[in-house]
């Protein structure tokens, strides 16, 4: 019973925490859809016309977002973690917490690489000022990309861990605070490794594309919920992202 409260407790911080994403992430959308664009932020077009405060905005714009996207597919390895820490450790919530934070870092670390592309991006004007796609070209790379990745080992390795909560934990357990929070950044790197050719799917649809991040969160959760084996997953969704790519080279 103790540890199924301590399970629940963890949980529900957990889903306050994708719940505080996801409404900082509707506020957004709802600003850029309804607000007039004189009266709203917007990144720059230049690179040079970029000051702290862009990359500071455009970073926690990614970093909100990879909370939200990729927390609800790590619940069950969260879970399965507190479950077994919860044996061995008379302070499981610690560590646990510990995990998660060292999950979160790893996504949040991806974010500056993001806020640096939209950078670069915005600079090629790739990107609209509304953070839309603009390139075809881009978007149709980025589709092939994310397509030929899904059909690589590594994404089925990095799937296949992810897909495996307790066998993750049985290959890479380690005791104490170190070894949660180096648990953790292992678990968020194979996720990263999974993952992050989809994130790049954003600049597609368009970067604050609020059914877009859902859409996308859900094809996350199902490729590593569904009871299907990592390779038929990992080149079913590949197909439709390469089908994606040649239907925009045709309109």
């Amino acid at each position: 019973m103790a540890g199924f409260k301590t399970q629940s407790f963890i949980l529900a911080v957990v889903l306050a925490v994708i719940f505080a994403a996801w409404t900082y992430l509707f506020f957004q959308y709802f600003q850029m859809t309804q607000q007039p664009m004189s009266s709203m932020w917007m990144p720059p077009s230049e690179l040079l016309a970029w000051r702290f405060t862009d990359f500071a905005l455009v970073y926690l714009m990614w970093a909100v977002m990879m909370a939200a996207m990729m927390l609800p597919s790590a619940i069950p390895m969260i879970l399965a973690f507190a479950k077994v820490c919860k044996r061995q450790h008379p302070a499981p919530y610690k560590l646990t917490y510990l995990f998660i934070s060292a999950y979160l870092g790893v996504w949040l670390l991806f974010s500056s690489a993001l806020a640096l592309l939209q950078w670069q991006m915005h600079g090629l004007s790739w990107l609209s000022p509304m953070m839309d796609n603009q390139n075809k070209a881009s978007a149709v790379g980025i589709l092939f990309l994310a397509g030929i990745y899904q059909f690589m080992p590594i994404k089925n390795a990095c799937l296949q861990h992810c897909k495996t909560p307790m066998g993750f934990l049985l290959n890479e357990w380690q005791q104490g605070a170190t070894g949660a929070f180096s648990m953790g950044v292992k678990h968020g790197a194979y996720c990263v490794g999974c993952c992050w050719a989809q994130m790049l799917i954003m600049f597609v649809v368009g970067v604050m594309n609020l059914p877009g991040m859902a859409l996308i969160t859900l094809l996350i959760i199902a490729e590593k919920f569904l009871p299907l084996q990592a390779p038929l997953i990992c080149k079913t969704v590949g197909l439709a992202f390469l089908a994606w790519g040649v239907f925009l080279l045709t309109v």
